[in-house]
């Protein structure tokens, strides 16, 4: 089940201020001239001293991720390895596959480095294009070693705003149902041309049942911490205002029913779970349930299952059998342990250490706050503990150079939710729409936008600060990212 689903990673880096560097930054939020980014080691020679280009060390090897959170009783574990089973199981048809969906099972899209995490190495979403005989066309944006998306359209034709997903594949020509579909894909290829698709990739979902038990009041009170230094520096942190153009940067996406705060998904904009879980099953696999009822294409000549395809099952012999797909979903994200950082990889101990330092000193921490903590949760494993997520779980305006043109709730078209960096490490896409693999890319790229017409990034000073680094201090900072 992919979702906007994380990361990666649209991960914003905020600001403090660092007297240390000398930069004097205070008066300006225009963005900050970028270096060109590139995975490979270079020199530049500065007198007679050659100084070694920083580099991204790459994803970390091993698997620390993927496990149920310590502190589980037998019957939650037991629950945990269930919907571990259906995340990982493949749909048919038969199960309510289609007409229209872009993968079929969750674990496809999360898989990186273990069920439940990001983008794979390989893209599942290729192979599946013709699987059982469908006749889909592979988008241009898809590719064998790119990241798995999904893709929305910014405008209807009449010019109104879309930002739905419009869903890559049809299971017209299935061997195991289709044969009577009629059912097209979108015209991809026009609406590339007209600048018209953004794409998302999978957020991962590790530690996703802490994030859950995070009360509101502790996400308003540290998005209220260190106040003055986040408006000094550009990064809008303070709850319920709302700023010029309607937008609530550096607010949290409240939900318009009950007023509490969504948290999943790139803008946050799913409040729990279950609601996430139940969404991603019918608009990533097109399989209707119980929170979701209705088919997203109801041609006649495309139903091979009952509606809803997920349901409740009340002749089920025990909780698991009863218990419908999207809440097994949930109950695995839920139990899912995060990934584990690493002390001393990638380079060494004390180099992890100076790079730890130097994101709080150069303001990353302002929004990818380093630790929450859960409240009084009803599950004993996840009461009272401390979250090491890095992030502050709202959203922060990233200027035109990440905007998507596409809103939802009340996140706006260049507003993201701070992407959590735990797991980091072993990520091999980033940003929202995973148009990178580097770190000096992806930093970067959260500065654009200029003061001077209010488009200004809320991270530009902080960009400027990373920029104002030596090579060995960035570093430190990439091998702090990717111990994570």
């Amino acid at each position: 089940m992919k979702r906007e689903t994380y990361i990666p990673l649209t991960w914003m880096l905020p600001a403090v201020v660092l007297i240390l560097f000398n930069l004097d930054l205070a008066t300006s939020a225009d963005p900050p001239a970028t270096t060109t980014a590139t995975t490979t080691t270079a020199t530049a020679t500065t007198g007679t001293t050659a100084v070694t280009r920083a580099k991204d060390p790459g994803p970390r090897p091993g698997m620390d991720a993927g496990l149920p959170l310590p502190g589980l009783s037998t019957t939650q574990l037991y629950y945990f390895n269930a919907g571990k089973e259906d995340f990982e199981e493949v749909e048919s048809v038969a199960d309510g596959l289609g007409p229209t969906m872009n993968l079929d099972n969750c674990a496809g899209c999360h898989l990186q480095p273990a069920t439940g995490g990001s983008s794979p190495p390989v893209n599942p979403q290729v192979a599946f294009a013709k699987l059982n005989g469908a006749r889909n066309v592979i988008p241009s944006f898809i590719t064998v070693n790119g990241p798995v998306r999904e893709a929305r359209f910014v405008k209807n034709a009449d010019g109104s705003p879309d930002g739905g997903v419009h869903s890559l594949f049809t299971i017209a020509g299935r061997s195991d149902g289709g044969a009577t579909c009629g059912v097209g894909q979108p015209d991809f290829a026009t609406a590339m041309a007209n600048r018209n698709v953004i794409f998302r990739i999978p957020t991962p979902v590790f530690g996703a049942g802490l994030i859950e038990a995070i009360p509101d009041s502790v996400i308003i009170a540290n998005l209220q911490s260190n106040i003055s230094t986040k408006n000094s520096l550009g990064i809008r942190g303070r709850p319920n205002i709302v700023l010029p153009g309607s937008t609530i940067s550096g607010q949290p996406n409240a939900n318009g029913n009950d007023g509490t705060l969504a948290r999943f998904g790139w803008k946050a904009q799913n409040k729990s779970l279950v609601l996430f879980s139940g969404e991603a099953y019918n608009v990533e696999m097109g399989i209707t349930n119980e929170l979701f009822q209705t088919e997203r294409n109801e041609n006649a000549g495309c139903q091979y299952a009952t509606t809803p395809n997920d349901f409740t099952d009340t002749d089920g012999v025990d909780g698991v059998t009863t218990m419908n797909g999207f809440e097994k979903f949930s109950i695995f994200m839920r139990f899912l342990a995060p990934p584990k950082p690493s002390a001393d990889k990638p380079g060494g101990a004390p180099s992890i250490g100076r790079g730890r330092n130097l994101f709080g000193a150069v303001g990353c921490s302002q929004c990818h706050s380093p630790s929450l903590r859960t409240g009084n949760s009803t599950v004993a494993a996840m009461r009272n503990q401390t979250v090491n997520l890095y992030s502050d779980l709202v959203v922060h305006d990233m200027g035109p150079g990440l905007a998507d043109g596409v809103t939802q709730g009340q996140a706006g078209p260049r507003e993201f939710r701070t992407a959590p960096l735990w797991g980091l490490g072993q990520r091999l896409f980033f940003l929202h729409d995973g148009r990178t693999s580097d770190l000096r890319t992806a930093i970067t790229a959260h500065a654009s936008g200029s003061s001077r017409d209010r488009t200004a990034s809320e991270a530009n000073l902080v960009v400027a600060k990373f920029n104002g680094l030596t090579e060995p201090q960035k570093q430190d900072l990439f091998n702090f990212l990717r111990s994570l």
